[in-house]
């Protein structure tokens, strides 16, 4: 070997050697995605809606607290809508302090009069920011709780319209996975109307309605809980109560829960709260002593304990829980409440079979398209098709090598882009050999030939391959899932497509030139 080929040699082997080293074993460097190993895969919807409302009511109580810290007593406060609040009790003089506050520690919202009082709305952009917000606290949540289940190489990512995807691969038991993902665990803390003292409700909807003459009021709202047998913990019916539409406080006030017992050795949830949640908890049940907190997860009941002194930083959560629903509610609640309620779009579950078929059937495709290629670069170029095959192999050592680097997930789409990726390879030689067939065609030497033909088809080249790698860059960067894994692999194949069609392709020419005199070439 020449000195002149000896550097490009050293290249191509440490090439090799790296992408064995990167690949193998593959069981470890790669792993296998839901649709090849089985597990479950989720859509979610994020009911933004719920965090916006939330931070209109939380910034709703700060403002009556900076309105009483300045002096102005007699006001009150309830939510207009989802976006905005309305403060009661403003008079006159009080007005122009009031908005001021607003602007000072609230500068989200926009005042404007309302028929009782000052209507105070959250600016669109604010709006935005915290249903953007509220998406990604949701996908962290979430990945919270999967990570503590022990799931590994899950997906959880955003998707278009507040949505989320959860792949989870390889689940050993979906059916509690399930639970645990279904569990959003919204959780809420609302004072009690009727039964104003809390503890059971009442037996019908309709038993609450006539105590308003069939029309509730704006700021009170209904809630169903269940009723258990206190033996069995099996469901024996419904109760109902009517709640204040206003939080006392949310899951997002939570700064830990643990599973516990009650004196009676009953499982319950213990929690304990941030200094703000801490705050607000205890002003507002050291000032509705007497009255009914109900514990609202999801949008239901669980219970309904009376306030019987002022609670502060700590609590608990009761109801008919067995050990592991408490195990569970911890887990969730201890990795973080979701800031938003969640409604499932698409749930399916992908069996190991399925995969193991998927497998197959990938590999299948991949034998038969890489033998069928072979076949014809041999059948039309002779020879010269065997230096197209060595840089085939080559490409996808260094594919699985570039994988196996970042140890990316492999799917069926994936294998798809492995496929295009021979092709692509393939491709490139094409475009060179066809090249250097013209140039032989018009009379030139076998080395010149070969040195125009690489020059010429250089610019097709790197053309073909830059437009796909902007293509696959554009999938990875609003794809999900699999498609995700299509363009990772597409991506690393075509990088190495360059390599083995340019230099590796061209050295193996110049090396079998440099051993003797070529005067004709198989091509």
């Amino acid at each position: 070997m020449s000195r002149k080929l000896l550097p490009r040699g050293l290249i191509i082997l440490a090439s090799i050697v790296v992408a064995v080293v990167l690949a193998y074993p593959p069981k470890d460097k790669i792993s296998l995605g839901l649709d090849l190993r089985g597990g479950m895969h989720l859509v979610l919807q994020v009911h933004t809606q719920d965090a916006v409302r939330a931070e209109v009511e939380s910034d709703m109580d700060r403002l009556l607290r900076q309105a009483q810290d300045a002096g102005i007593a007699g006001l009150t406060g309830r939510r207009a809508n989802d976006t905005s609040f309305e403060v009661l009790g403003t008079t006159e003089a009080n007005r122009d302090t009031v908005s001021g506050l607003v602007t000072k520690y609230l500068p989200d919202y926009t005042p404007a009069k309302g028929a009782a009082g000052l209507v105070f709305a959250m600016k669109p952009a604010a709006v935005a920011a915290n249903e953007k917000l509220a998406v990604t606290q949701a996908v962290q949540t979430i990945r919270n709780r999967v990570d503590a289940f022990g799931v590994t190489e899950p997906v959880i990512q955003e998707a278009s319209g507040n949505r989320i995807v959860v792949q989870l691969p390889g689940v050993d038991d979906p059916e509690r996975v399930r639970r645990l993902i279904k569990n959003t665990a919204f959780l809420e803390f609302r004072l009690t109307v009727l039964p104003k003292e809390g503890g059971a409700g009442l037996p019908t909807r309709e038993a609450i309605l006539a105590n308003y003459n069939g029309q509730l009021p704006a700021d009170v709202e209904v809630l169903e809980g269940d009723v258990y047998d206190r033996e069995t913990k099996a469901v024996t019916g419904k109760q109902y109560y009517a709640v204040q539409r206003r939080r006392v406080i949310t899951g997002r006030d939570l700064k830990s829960a643990r599973p516990g017992q009650d004196q009676y050795g009953q499982p319950e949830v213990q929690f304990s709260l941030t200094p703000a949640g801490s705050e607000t908890f205890g002003n507002s049940t050291g000032s509705n002593i007497g009255t009914g907190l109900a514990i609202v997860l999801d949008g239901r009941v669980m219970s309904a304990p009376t306030i019987r002194a002022r609670i502060t930083d700590s609590g608990v959560i009761t109801g008919s829980f067995t050990q592991q629903q408490v195990e569970d509610l911890s887990t969730v609640l201890r990795s973080g409440a979701l800031p938003a309620g969640i409604t499932y779009l698409e749930e399916r579950t992908v069996g190991p079979s399925l995969g193991r078929d998927s497998i197959q059937a990938g590999l299948r495709a991949g034998v038969v398209g890489t033998l069928l290629v072979v076949f014809t670069m041999l059948l039309v170029y002779n020879l010269t098709g065997v230096n197209a095959i060595m840089a085939l192999v080559l490409n996808i050592l260094l594919l699985f090598g570039g994988m196996g680097a970042f140890h990316s997930t492999l799917t069926l789409p994936g294998i798809a882009g492995v496929i295009l990726t021979i092709g692509m390879a393939v491709d490139a030689n094409v475009l060179v050999f066809e090249r250097i067939r013209e140039e032989l065609r018009a009379g030139r030497t076998v080395r010149s030939a070969i040195d125009l033909g690489f020059e010429r088809a250089f610019t097709s080249i790197i053309d073909t391959h830059a437009t796909t790698l902007i293509s696959a860059m554009m999938l990875f960067q609003f794809g999900t899932g699999p498609i995700k894994g299509f363009a990772v692999t597409l991506t690393i194949g075509l990088l190495a497509s360059l390599f083995t069609a340019v230099f590796v392709s061209r050295w193996i020419f110049d090396l079998v030139l440099s051993q003797r005199r070529v005067q004709k070439l198989s091509i």
